[in-house]
């Protein structure tokens, strides 16, 4: 009987790591240096540091109470030990929203990085990505585990390399501005470099598909180690290599960059792009379906709380991938779908930190709670300001 199947416990240490690094790195990196740099001239590094900070502290607030969910249903029963099922309920379809528009957004990334090749029909071909890593996940965690891994190298490893060749070209004239520093200009530059740090929190929901669930918590903090480590190193090699002027005049600031490397830049960037944000979409579609299922079960939705025989919310999959799909069909602009996953994603950031504030009572800790709930709050209060 499908009541009694169980998710399968497949993914190590490596699978976590490359899940959260997938869902974090992902078309983001490849637009926002511009913008910023646009917004702020090389001050957008504060902006890129505090982001950083902020993150990095929800982070921490998630690893510490992660032991909390270690066998139960991830987020939700986070949620609902600490705020009650009143709230933790929307908190989690709240969440799914976001998921389902993230996915949308990395396939129209991914449309965007296509054009690149002159090719059409890009609609259909986000659709059919969709469709296709749904059925990649259908077959196994233990392929889409493997899958994630492959892509998560195949992105991280030319972002290292590009970043640690243009080093010799960093010139610190490129680092001074005409451009002054304005509380707005910071600010509008911190809320949109807060979208590439979203997506993190993916190491943490298959907890019952991992071996170990202890470690989540070793996971997390590698994925934002990686992360935050790649961004700065990657943000100061732009600016310090072309400029900041040269970055926000171009819509591909790191092929911009890289053509002082080789002339052939634009399509190695583009390929790195599309590698980037299909390991995004895997991990994406991962983490929705899973959050999706664990809902379903308390709610007892028919069908969408079931797993196949190989331990996989196939239904959950397939129902998360089709309305992300649909999506694109009402709005294939990236921004706009953009806007409205990180918008609903900050929300549970929020609640992680609240939840860490009540139940882990040291000091240290309830620094690190507050400082990370109460700058993602700021954030979102001036995302609808700025």
């Amino acid at each position: 009987m499908t009541e009694c199947r169980a998710y399968r416990r497949s993914l190590g240490l490596i699978e976590l790591v490359s899940l959260g690094v997938g869902g974090t790195i992902g078309s983001g990196i490849f637009v926002v240096p511009g913008v910023a740099a646009r917004l702020s001239g090389p001050w957008s590094l504060f902006a890129w540091a505090i982001v950083a900070i902020s993150a990095s502290c929800v982070l921490l607030s998630l690893a510490s109470v992660s032991g909390r969910f270690a066998s139960g249903n991830s987020f939700l029963s986070l949620f609902e030990s600490v705020f009650g099922t009143r709230v933790a309920i929307p908190l989690i379809i709240l969440y799914i929203i976001s998921s389902i528009f993230g996915v949308s957004t990395i396939a129209a990334g991914i449309g965007q990085y296509i054009s690149f090749f002159d090719l059409s029909s890009i609609l259909y071909i986000e659709i059919v990505l969709i469709a296709s890593f749904c059925l990649i996940n259908i077959i196994g965690i233990s392929f889409s585990g493997m899958t994630e891994n492959i892509l998560t190298m195949l992105k991280i490893v030319p972002l290292i390399a590009i970043s640690l060749l243009l080093m010799p070209y960093i010139r610190m004239e490129n680092f001074a501005t005409t451009l002054p520093l304005t509380t707005s200009g910071l600010l509008a530059t911190i809320v949109i470099v807060y979208w590439p740090f979203t997506g993190f929190e993916i190491s943490a929901i298959p907890v019952e598909e991992s071996r170990d669930p202890t470690l989540i918590r070793r996971s997390l903090l590698i994925v934002m180690g990686i992360v935050v480590t790649i961004y700065l190193i990657l943000n100061i090699a732009l600016i310090g290599s072309v400029g900041a002027e040269s970055l926000a005049a171009s819509p591909a600031p790191i092929a911009t960059a890289a053509g002082t490397l080789f002339a052939q830049s634009g399509t190695l960037v583009a390929f790195i792009g599309i590698v980037a944000m299909l390991s995004a979409l895997n991990a994406y579609i991962i983490g929705t379906s899973r959050v999706l299922h664990s809902i379903s079960g308390r709610l007892h939705l028919p069908k969408l709380n079931d797993l196949s025989g190989r331990g996989i919310p196939a239904y959950a999959l397939a129902a998360g991938c089709s309305a992300s799909a649909a999506l694109l069909l009402f709005s294939n602009h990236f921004e706009a779908l953009a806007t409205i996953s990180v918008i609903t994603t900050l929300i549970p950031y929020i609640f992680f930190c609240a939840a860490s504030w009540i139940l882990v009572t040291d000091a240290k800790s309830r620094l690190v709670s507050a400082v990370g709930g109460l700058s993602t709050l700021a954030i979102l209060v001036i995302y609808f300001i700025v």
